[in-house]
């Protein structure tokens, strides 16, 4: 099967968002691109019936409107419709195991929304074997675009174990937009830096030089085998997650990790991806790894 990127659509302003992103990266990365659409009451296909008697036009109509659409904007773009008998939780995890990526849409997440935006998107996040990409609907006219100057993909890192599948994906886009990366880590100040008089600067310093150090030996392979890419490093002394959401703004997209295997009974992310996702503003693009 040609490597594709998949787009979960439901119909919604959401998901029609996201397939609009996932056609241009595919397009840059020379992948296809598969529309699903999980229909669990998809009957089978009837011959010759009027539209009103055929229980699939509806979802057979979506996946057309948004193909006729997708290929008007990118007309050298390999684009196929998958319409499937199933939920969509399932249908979307398995058509992420054979995608280089799945792309879905994902609302404003104010507080309220943000409770609900796991009835699919969360357990296919949590539990996908491969990068899952969630994408906000269309900005509103009000909100001004983000500058020119500050676009680049910015990457998480907790440097500890490996981090190369975060790396590849995130240096991989970097490369396809030609835009710059910035690898962040975030950690907070050591309790032992805490003194009756304030922080204390050399224990602050030396976390951060050791931090840095780190973050460097990380990038150092990546940078060889990218070297068009611009890349900065950013050690930040505050909560991994405050500081990953800080430096997301203006970002074109926010790549953070999750493991594969958690002791947890049941798949979940972690504060960081969870910050990621209802807090940043850009696409956030969860990564398994581990």
């Amino acid at each position: 099967m040609r490597p594709v990127v998949t787009v979960g659509l439901d119909g919604s302003p959401e998901s029609l968002a996201a397939a609009r992103w996932a056609a241009e990266e595919a397009e840059r990365r020379g992948l296809a691109l598969r529309l699903l659409h999980a229909w669990p009451l998809l009957a089978p296909e009837p011959t010759r019936v009027p539209s009103e008697a055929d229980q699939n036009y509806g979802a057979r109509r979506l996946l057309h409107t948004a193909r006729a659409e997708l290929r008007a904007r990118h007309p050298d773009l390999s684009v196929v419709e998958d319409l499937v008998a199933d939920d969509a939780q399932h249908a979307l995890l398995r058509a992420a195991s054979e995608s280089e990526m799945t792309v879905l849409g994902s609302r404003g997440l104010e507080p309220a929304e943000s409770y609900f935006l796991g009835d699919v998107s969360m357990p296919v996040v949590a539990r996908a074997g491969r990068p899952v990409v969630l994408v906000r609907g269309d900005r509103r006219e009000e909100e001004p675009p983000p500058p020119a100057s500050a676009s680049r993909v910015v990457v998480a890192l907790k440097l500890r174990g490996s981090s190369d599948d975060l790396l590849g994906f995130a240096f991989r886009t970097a490369a396809a937009r030609g835009v710059p990366l910035l690898a962040v880590h975030g950690r907070s100040v050591p309790l032992h830096a805490q003194t009756s008089r304030g922080v204390d600067h050399d224990v602050t310093e030396e976390t951060r030089q050791d931090a840095r150090t780190r973050l460097d030996k990380a990038l150092r392979p990546w940078r060889e085998e990218y070297p068009r890419v611009d890349v900065a490093g950013s050690v930040r002394l505050t909560s991994p997650a405050r500081a990953v959401v800080q430096a997301a703004e203006g970002a074109v997209l926010l790549v953070v990790g999750r493991r594969r295997h958690r002791p947890a009974p049941a798949p979940r992310l972690g504060p960081v991806a969870q910050a990621a996702l209802h807090h940043g503003r850009c696409p956030v693009a969860v990564v398994p790894h581990g």
